[in-house]
């Protein structure tokens, strides 16, 4: 079974299993709109191909946690897009939940996508406990405070940015996350896949500034040119276009070599610069650089 159709099916059965019983039909509904479209499943994509380059001998521990990765990043995304936050209209070309739905509803759904991450691991512990429960700690660490999304969030509020602490924390924790969960799945240490998932996290948040500033909302299926109208600090104002690529490829060519040994390093290291090679705008490395930048 390929990756996406062992994170869709164990998805499926997440979001069926909230929607039980004699539930509230909208916020019911709400849920599955939350996950899908399911855009690139980028951090679970990451975390099962990490477990199976270590052996994947728990394949249905791997799929409750790249599940539960999933739920809490869709959960910040139902929360990043409301008018305390980002005030986004759009997400993935649809409208954001909050506008389809209802701001209460858009509150409840992302707490209710928070906690059922937690369920799915509980719920796929009996086999492997030991290796459960330290994947929720590791959740739970890259999900509140003072290391995970809450407090990248938090930053925001803050008259002074620690802007290393700001982005390993508002987009490096949940890919801390993946490479860390992915490794404990199949029985591995976290530790030594912490910098992979770091690299990878600082990367992608370069690849999104460069998105936000050289794409269109129907391009990006979300508002564009966010990080400048609300002056956030990203990598194509501090270092230019064709300075904030130069970044990227560093930073990828750090997070290959940090791959720890494993039965399926290669097979990883290609796997992280085929996504990598999607998240850079078409066109933006042959783009004309302007003067000033």
């Amino acid at each position: 079974m390929k990756i996406s159709e062992r994170i869709d099916a164990t998805m499926a059965q997440a979001i069926a299993h909230g929607q039980g019983g004699v539930a509230p039909a909208k916020l019911a509904a709400a849920l599955e709109y939350a996950v899908t479209p399911g855009g690139a499943r980028i951090r679970p994509t990451i975390l099962t191909s990490v477990a199976m380059a270590c052996g994947d001998d728990r394949p249905t521990l791997t799929n409750a946690a790249a599940v539960a990765l999933e739920l809490i990043h869709c959960a910040s995304l139902v929360h990043d897009d409301l008018p305390c936050f980002d005030d986004a209209d759009m997400r993935r070309g649809k409208p954001a939940l909050h506008k389809a739905f209802s701001q209460p509803l858009a509150v409840l759904a992302g707490d209710s996508l928070i906690i059922m991450g937690f369920q799915v691991l509980a719920r796929a512990a009996a086999d492997v406990p030991e290796r459960a429960l330290r994947l929720i700690d590791i959740l739970g660490t890259r999900t509140g405070m003072p290391f995970g999304i809450c407090a990248g969030q938090g930053w925001e509020s803050e008259d002074t940015i620690d802007l290393s602490a700001y982005h390993q924390a508002k987009t490096g924790a949940l890919f801390i996350a993946a490479t860390q969960m992915g490794a404990v799945a199949a029985g591995q240490e976290a530790e030594p896949w912490e910098e992979l998932g770091a690299r990878i996290g600082e990367a992608f948040q370069v690849a999104d500034d460069l998105r936000d500033a050289l794409c269109d909302e129907k391009t990006l299926g979300k508002p564009a040119g966010q990080d400048d109208l609300h002056g956030r600090p990203n990598a194509v104002a501090s270092y230019g276009v064709q300075g904030a690529i130069q970044r990227f490829d560093d930073i990828l060519g750090g997070a290959i070599s940090s791959i720890p040994a494993c039965p399926g390093e290669a097979a990883l290291a290609q796997m992280v610069k085929a996504y990598a090679d999607k998240l850079v705008p078409a066109g933006a490395r042959t783009r004309p650089t302007v003067p000033g930048e």
